[in-house]
């Protein structure tokens, strides 16, 4: 007997050898202890991230963006121009329902975080269970294991909040291998997995992975494949098309910026190494190995499915979190990493601690429990980051404890920068430039007239800069997030990852100033004039279009169409270069 599409019913074969033998109901305290194994992790994390609640300059990016979605505004970072400055889609979206309520925008998505971190320890507690082939009220006691190696590192208690989508990643990833280990055969569990991309777009090689060990374990017919991958498909084709028609772009403007599809081997390495070194996280990887070596020895099975011992369907529930929590490391580290310490690794490592979230209490994984448990709490009482609190030398910064003391703020929500008086200062110029009504451009703290109406604010610290501009200026970054122009010049050599753009001010002038105005004092006249001239030449002309120009349907499809070619251009920071390369001068 064999289905011919995804359904929802059990496996035909498990239905055909009957119920699994029961080993006799456990006692009251056990289902107990097995509920409080499942649940205890989420209520920790829940307590550790309340405690280091924060909103990350990055978090308030997103507020930005949500306030003009509110505004009638549209997706935008600034208004007028096209550019997707948020990394997570769905989080940006849910985050404009929570304002849509009346919320302030920054508390939900501190708070909402933060919730969606507890409910993701409790669909992986959940999962492990159903691993297992039973619930609650099973047969054994259950140990969290790997849930103890999260709750042990201060990066994990950091972004259970910080205002970004990594608490929404850590949710949908539990979710999605809980559905693949629950139904994999149901279409709700294509969908769910097709969520991953719009929670962040690298999250697209854990939908591959878990797409892939779906059809393993389903092994539905062609049209039942066809069926699931249309669903999980859908939405983010769907989102695709509408980002390179209305964006003009085939990612978000951080991922082009940021050089998402470069390879910088060795500054990713130092990355790993910048968070496992600190950590000692060697210790719990070295203890699963070994106990998981021992364990197959030993006869132990993590999971009992319906294929039989040792058939590739038993293996593909632990198999494929780890492959893809593997994959997840190795995109970091090909990239170079992150600038934020231990941010970006935090997807994998959960990824890969999924199979062994709990474990049962053997003597094999009671030995391991026991050694992690005293790695857990040198690791949680002493073990940090030599720059706790400031930016390290390789420009990796611990960002919740530069943010604490630059905020002079345990918990900082909407950032004044008390500790910070060049933030302060160029917040109190954006504040004259806008009662004073008059076109400004604002360079860092040198003020310029203007072009554009109300105040451009030119600052590195977008977030603060986003929240201090009105939404009628523009707040613009030499460095890339939200600005096209600057996202599509080349890198700075050896320069800040996830900073390593500069547009020079020449740039900013001939593009936002005006024409009549002397050139600030310091910038030269000639590259002034020959950045105005490239702006109208070829595939600058073209980008400032596909990103200003009214949308109509025409500009639409030309985005559609453009996008490949307009994501891959990059342009020499000098205005002199520039010119002479996209106007063939």
């Amino acid at each position: 007997m064999t289905t011919s599409a995804y359904t929802s019913v059990r496996d035909p074969e498990a239905v055909a050898a009957g119920p699994l033998p029961d080993a006799g109901a456990p006692g009251r305290w056990r289902a107990f202890v097995r509920l409080v194994a499942c649940l205890l992790p989420a209520l920790v994390i829940g307590f550790a991230g309340f405690q280091r609640r924060w909103m990350s300059d990055d978090g308030h990016i997103y507020v930005r963006t949500v306030r003009q979605v509110l505004a009638g505004n549209g997706p935008v970072f600034n208004a007028g121009e096209r550019a997707e400055s948020s990394t997570g889609t769905l989080w940006q979206w849910l985050l404009v329902a929570g304002g849509a309520v009346g919320a302030d925008v920054a508390t939900v998505a501190m708070y909402g975080g933060l919730l969606f971190t507890v409910a993701g320890f409790v669909l992986a507690g959940v999962g492990a269970l159903r691993l297992r082939g039973d619930g609650p009220g099973g047969r054994g006691l259950l140990v969290p294991w790997g849930a103890l190696v999260l709750l042990a590192l201060p990066p994990v208690w950091d972004f259970a909040t910080s205002g970004l989508e990594t608490g929404l990643a850590t949710c949908w990833i539990a979710g999605a291998w809980l559905a693949l280990v629950a139904r994999p055969r149901s279409l709700v569990t294509c969908a769910v997995l097709g969520l991953g991309p719009l929670v962040r777009p690298d999250l697209a090689l854990v939908l591959a992975v878990f797409l892939a060990a779906q059809w393993v374990m389903a092994r539905p017919s062609w049209r039942g494949a066809l069926a699931g991958a249309g669903v999980a498909g859908a939405l983010p084709v769907a989102y695709e098309i509408f980002r390179m028609g209305y964006y003009g772009h085939l990612m978000p403007l951080p991922g082009v910026t940021k050089e998402a599809s470069r390879s910088l081997w060795g500054r990713g390495f130092g990355y790993l190494w910048d968070f496992a070194g600190p950590y000692v996280l060697w210790v719990p990887v070295a203890t699963i190995a070994v106990t998981v070596l021992y364990a197959g020895r030993s006869g132990l099975r993590l999971v009992r499915g319906p294929g039989g011992p040792g058939t590739l369907r038993d293996s593909v529930p632990v198999l494929a979190p780890v492959l893809a929590g593997a994959l997840c490391w190795l995109y970091v580290i090909k990239v170079g990493g992150d600038f934020m310490h231990g941010r970006m690794f935090l997807p994998g490592l959960f990824l890969m601690l999924l199979p062994v979230f709990l474990v049962p209490l053997t003597r094999a994984w009671g030995v391991a429990a026991l050694v992690v448990g005293v790695w857990a709490v040198a690791c949680a009482g002493a073990l940090r980051v030599p720059y706790e609190g400031r930016i390290d030398a390789s420009g990796i910064a611990d960002e919740r404890g530069v943010y604490v003391r630059q905020n002079a703020a345990p918990h900082p929500l909407h950032h004044d920068f008390a500790g910070q008086p060049g933030n302060r200062a160029y917040a109190a110029l954006v504040r004259q430039a806008a009662r004073s009504g008059a076109p400004t451009l604002l360079l860092a703290q040198t003020p310029v007239a203007g072009g554009a109406p109300g105040v451009t604010g030119v600052y590195n610290t977008l977030g603060f800069s986003g929240s201090v501009v009105p939404l009628s200026g523009a707040a613009l970054d030499p460095i890339g997030l939200a600005h096209p122009l600057a996202a599509h010049s080349e890198g700075i050599v050896n320069g800040r990852v996830g900073h390593d753009k500069r547009l020079p001010d020449e740039w900013i002038v001939a593009e936002r100033g005006a024409a009549d105005v002397p050139v600030p004092e310091g910038l030269d006249p000639g590259r002034v004039d020959a950045a105005r001239r490239a702006l109208r030449c070829g595939p600058l002309a073209e980008l400032r279009a596909a990103t200003r120009a009214p949308l109509t349907v025409r500009r639409f499809w030309r985005n559609l169409t453009g996008a490949v070619e307009r994501t891959s251009f990059r342009f020499p920071n000098d205005p002199v270069r520039a010119e002479r390369q996209v106007c063939g001068r």
